[in-house]
Formats: C-alpha cells, structure tokens, sequence
C-alpha cells in the first residue's frame, strides 16, 4: 500500500489497515497527535476503526508542549 504521509510517499506490506496500526508502525503511541486523512480529521476516538487504503494522503501533526 502507498500513502502519502505529511506530503511524503511511504510504502507499507498491507493492502489495508487502521490509522491505529499506522499510529504503532510510526512509533507514535501515547503522542498527542492531530491526524487527517484526505482532507477529513480523524477523531483519536476512531483512529481503530478508520481503515486506509492505497493512495490516502495523511497529514499528521503532534501537539508540543511548553510554557
């Protein structure tokens, strides 16, 4: 599968799965992260059940703290 990932192209063994096992292939787990898919947020809520397919692009953004 090819997504397109911050305007990066990146190929993954899979012909689909969640922007969950994205988020753990990407060793993002436990970040604040802002996720949208083709333009569409993705609530953290249904990052399980949001499936990707080829061609997706994907913008992803984590939150950074400070003071």
């Amino acid at each position: 599968m090819q997504l397109t990932i911050n305007g990066k192209p990146r190929s993954f063994d899979a012909s689909t799965f969640s922007v969950a096992y994205l988020v753990g292939q990407l060793n993002l787990e436990g970040k604040r992260l802002a996720i949208e898919c083709n333009g569409e947020i993705v609530p953290r809520s249904q990052f399980a059940e949001v499936h990707l397919v080829d061609g997706d692009k994907l913008e992803i953004v984590g939150a950074v703290g400070g003071g």
